[in-house]
């Protein structure tokens, strides 16, 4: 397995792909870590507003995992026109893909994480909130694994479809017209249990694009149901910054989530 091979995630299948930013997708950019053992694996999901997918939140987020010892896997999931449940889709297949072939991969299936940045971060807690334990039943023995992650790791993430949410965002994933049933489902910080995955969260207080309550939000639905968490607000920056290598403030962010990381026995 070579550093940025691609794979298709439904090999064989017949997948129209609508508009330019959905060609090639949906499918799997591999970044192995080198080493013996087992590694932990994270899934990468760019952001974009689900309207396309940013390289400087793909490749390398990858390689600062690979850094860490971590497997990354990038996921090109498909963007607009497509709307929901297509992205979730694809972001489950992605964890059920790398969990199927994780001893070919050197890969522990116990230790497969997502992270995402703002959109990518709604997509990332999605599948950390509206998950399965696969369906025994299938043909595909891919979609025997389980879609639960393990954690998250969400950068400046939408969550919210409501007043403090990304509107653009809600538009092109559910469209103009969407339920009220079908936003508050799709509102991660009403989706919170139990069960719901440790948690990494980072955001700039003065995110102009997608309000940091969006990560407030999340935090407090994880803090009430007794969910571990790592929160980092920095007093400015603005949208879509990624690994934030020149940021005054934020630049320390992937230090603080290597901590993290390591305290979660991923790295």
């Amino acid at each position: 397995m070579n550093t940025g091979t691609t794979i298709e995630l439904w090999p064989g299948a017949t997948l129209d792909s609508q508009g330019e930013e959905n060609q090639g997708c949906p499918s799997l950019t591999l970044y192995p870590a080198e080493g013996d053992g087992l590694r932990a694996a994270v899934i990468v999901c760019p952001g974009g507003g689900y309207s396309r997918r940013a390289p400087h939140e793909g490749e390398p987020i990858a390689k600062w995992l690979n850094g860490l010892g971590i497997s990354a896997y990038v996921v090109n999931y498909r963007v607009a026109p497509y709307k929901h449940p297509i992205p979730l889709q694809d972001a489950q297949r992605a964890i059920r893909t790398v969990r199927h072939h994780a001893e070919a991969w050197g890969v522990d299936a116990n230790r497969v994480g997502i992270l995402g940045f703002s959109a990518g971060g709604h997509l990332a807690a999605t599948a950390g909130t509206h998950y399965d334990a696969g369906d025994q039943s299938s043909a595909d023995p891919i979609e025997h694994q389980s879609s639960r992650p393990n954690l998250m790791v969400l950068c400046y993430p939408v969550i919210s479809f409501g007043m403090d949410g990304h509107q653009g965002s809600r538009i092109n994933l559910l469209g103009e017209d969407a339920s009220g049933e079908l936003v508050e489902h799709l509102s991660n910080e009403l989706q919170v249990t139990s069960d719901t995955p440790p948690t990494f969260l980072w955001h700039t207080a003065d995110d102009a694009a997608v309000p940091v309550e969006n990560s407030l939000l999340f935090a407090s639905s994880l803090s009430r149901n007794k969910i571990p968490f790592d929160l980092h607000v920095f007093e400015s920056g603005k949208h879509g910054i990624g690994i934030a290598a020149d940021h005054p403030e934020a630049h320390v962010w992937p230090d603080v989530c290597a901590n993290w990381l390591k305290k979660q026995h991923f790295a």
